[in-house]
């Protein structure tokens, strides 16, 4: 069975100033979500199912969606702020989106094969998605509570224009992970790459702390797993405007439960984002380069 690619795309984007998800960086018009799409043919994928917001839905098709399923069987779906479980009432003064963790969950009814989730605003590389697709397709029966992700270092995640959120990962000698904590405001402190922690202190990390950045594998038991635990962190958070559920965080407790394990990955991939709009410069440099060396065609599809 090909295993599907699901693609978060449902953020507002406030610190780029825009939707990034359908902004331009190829040689022509290309978004990153294209050349995601395009690696993940190449992979082995088999369907590509989006999450996106109902207000921008017209030109998400537009853009991106009516030019790609002449390749690859697509879907869509809204993470929208009231799809709750049943008897939790969304809150007045809510404005931003519930989270990865909560955006993931909103698949649950149209996936039913193991799948990848990735960020629609970061480029992954082709290496990345092969090596993935590999592990997926070759999960047995027996390994449905068996994970994966795609670790990077975090010296090379980084941004020149800002602070970085990043899920910091502790991993055992064969690769399997231990822990994963969702770090805010990482970025280059006057030459020590750090976050900011509870207590407001600068924790140092060394560039090369693998880190993830949302490029996970799972099999459909990830949604029976982590409906209870988004219940759990509605109890304690839906009155508190900005917490957000995300999906380390869920693989964490999944993690120290002992109902999930998690193999980390590596590749010869190398990543790069968007997350300011002072980034996109040398994100439309890096994907000419790729170009420009024929690891990708000037027009993908």
């Amino acid at each position: 069975m090909k295993p599907t690619l699901v693609i978060l795309a449902a953020g507002m984007g406030s610190r780029f100033g825009g939707l990034k998800q359908i902004d331009a960086f190829g040689p022509n018009g290309e978004t990153i979500i294209d050349y995601s799409i395009f690696d993940a043919i190449r992979s082995g994928y088999g369907k590509i199912v989006f999450i996106i917001r109902k207000h921008f839905e017209k030109e998400f098709n537009e853009i991106i969606i009516d030019k790609v399923r002449k390749h690859i069987n697509v879907d869509y779906v809204f993470q929208e702020l009231d799809y709750l479980p049943e008897g939790y009432v969304l809150p007045a003064e809510r404005e931003k989106p519930w989270g990865t963790g909560h955006a993931l969950l909103c698949v649950k009814n149209i996936v039913n094969e193991p799948f990848t989730v990735i960020n629609g605003d970061d480029f992954y590389g082709f290496e990345a998605f092969k090596v993935m697709s590999d592990f997926l397709s070759n999960l047995s029966e027996s390994q449905q509570n068996m994970f994966s992700m795609v670790a990077y270092q975090v010296g090379n995640t980084l941004s020149e224009n800002g602070v970085v959120s990043r899920g910091v990962c502790n991993t055992s000698s064969d690769d399997t992970l231990i822990s994963v904590t969702e770090r805010t405001n990482i970025k280059n402190y006057n030459g020590t790459i750090g976050y900011i922690d509870e207590n407001g202190n600068m924790v140092a990390l060394d560039s090369n702390s693998k880190v993830s950045m949302n490029f996970w594998g799972f099999t459909p038991l990830y949604f029976e797993l982590t409906q209870p635990l988004f219940i759990d962190f509605l109890d304690k958070n839906i009155n508190t405007p900005k917490s957000e559920f995300y999906i380390p965080s869920a693989i964490d407790l999944l993690i120290k439960s002992n109902k999930a394990s998690v193999k980390v990955l590596t590749s010869d991939a190398k990543w790069f984002g968007v997350t300011y709009k002072e980034d996109k410069p040398t994100v439309v440099n890096k994907i000419r380069e790729l170009v420009d060396n024929k690891i990708y065609p000037s027009k993908l599809f």
